[in-house]
């Protein structure tokens, strides 16, 4: 938008300098013939009438061809040329003797006379006149490579001093991100300077506002999550005491089944409301040994897993994290798919891991509303078919945290894909 009001500004004033010095040229242009037709004029009354035509040849030259004869040549046209107007009204005023008869201004003669040739005649003091032949030029405008050279410095300075004013501007608003993403995946408030133009530092003081009432807020939530795991698993735990002094075996195995269900939902809820923020620093961990953990560990409780990847991959990550979310998306694919195909690739910058199954796969229309928490395609209360609709979710805030991506796609085999993408370094 700069640039584009500069060269606005520029163009519309080079082409008003040029109107300008155009008009200019042609009244300078116009004075000057005329001057010198008067000049001539002047000569030829001075001189004796035997010498006047040799005069006029000699003060003829490129547009003006003049001629002495005792009477005039030119005809009073028609209509007044506007290309002669000016001049006429020039001689005028620098002659005012010629006009009661004296100037006569006509088109050249034939039948198709062209408007570019003018036929001047002007009296002389001795009734003798003075007849000119004379050819309109348009005035050229140099050219003024000068004045856009000029137009271009301004725009670069301008430009220049725009580019630095907006960095010095919007530098508060890179450390605004780097709090931000630090905020999200430590938990740790991270200030911001409140310095810079005054809207900065408001926006500056508002952000550590925030992060402050956020910070208490997860803090408290943290103290009512440990409060509310320990008064749930008491009684739970006591529970399960109790249900050994049942003589009822079949009843005391379904008892003792319905508190371990509810021991797990309890423990998957609060692993989902804590999310990704959690004390464990970020650390360089083996994915691979990770993802070997996770699937040997399905290998011997004889699930078909297998996992294909480098030696090592080496990520900037928490390790407790990244495993919680790779038992949940490893162990979707077996108990839903039957099968468990992991891959991992990296390059440069990030590594990708895949997670292949022989399902039925997720429709696309489901596939992004599976990832909200306690979403469960399959109809039943079952969770030994559905779940609890956190694993995903659980999974995906996980990878977020890392600043990472969590896909899902259709695999080769018509099962569902899991891609999950996390760079190297930390996010």
């Amino acid at each position: 938008m700069l640039i584009l009001g500069i060269a606005t500004v520029q163009i519309v004033g080079l082409q008003t300098y040029r109107a300008s010095l155009s008009a200019d040229l042609s009244d300078a242009t116009e004075r000057r013939l005329a001057d010198r037709l008067l000049t001539i004029k002047r000569t030829l009354t001075g001189l004796p009438e035997k010498l006047r035509e040799d005069a006029a040849h000699d003060l003829s030259s490129g547009a003006i061809e003049a001629h002495w004869s005792p009477d005039e040549r030119a005809v009073e046209a028609d209509g007044t040329n506007a290309l002669w107007a000016d001049l006429q009204a020039r001689l005028i005023e620098l002659a005012p003797e010629l006009a009661e008869g004296g100037l006569i201004v006509g088109a050249q003669g034939g039948e198709a006379p062209d408007p570019h040739v003018a036929l001047i005649s002007m009296r002389l003091v001795d009734g003798t006149w003075l007849n000119v032949s004379l050819l309109s030029w348009t005035p050229r405008i140099p050219g003024a490579p000068q004045t856009v050279m000029v137009a271009w410095m301004i725009a670069a300075v301008a430009l220049a001093t725009a580019v630095l004013m907006v960095r010095w501007i919007s530098r508060p608003l890179g450390r605004f991100a780097e709090a931000a993403n630090g905020f999200y995946t430590t938990g740790r408030v991270a200030a911001v300077p409140e310095t810079g133009p005054y809207e900065v530092a408001v926006l500056a003081r508002a952000f550590n506002d925030l992060q402050d009432r956020l910070a208490r807020s997860i803090e408290d939530r943290t103290q009512a999550l440990a409060a509310v795991s320990h008064d749930l698993k008491t009684p739970i735990t006591r529970l399960r005491l109790r249900t050994e002094e049942i003589d009822n075996d079949p009843l005391a195995r379904s008892i003792a089944h319905d508190l371990e269900e509810m021991e797990r939902m309890i423990d998957q809820t609060l692993s989902y409301l804590r999310g990704d923020r959690s004390d464990e620093p970020l650390r360089p961990v083996d994915l691979v040994a990770i993802l070997e953990t996770v699937t040997d560990d399905l290998s011997d409780q004889g699930a078909a897993v297998t996992f294909q990847g480098p030696r090592a991959a080496v990520i900037a990550g928490r390790r407790l994290g990244l495993k919680r979310a790779f038992v949940n998306l490893v162990g979707n694919a077996v108990k839903y798919g039957g099968t468990a195909r992991v891959t991992l690739a990296e390059n440069v910058a990030q590594v990708t891991v895949t997670i292949d199954d022989d399902g039925a796969g997720i429709a696309p229309g489901d596939r992004e509303r599976v990832l909200l928490p306690f979403v469960r395609l399959e109809s039943s209360r079952n969770n030994a078919t559905g779940g609890f609709g956190l694993g995903l979710t659980i999974a995906r805030a996980v990878v977020d945290g890392h600043g990472g991506t969590l896909d899902l796609e259709s695999a080769p085999s018509g099962g569902l894909r899991v891609s999950v993408t996390l760079p190297k370094t930390a996010a």
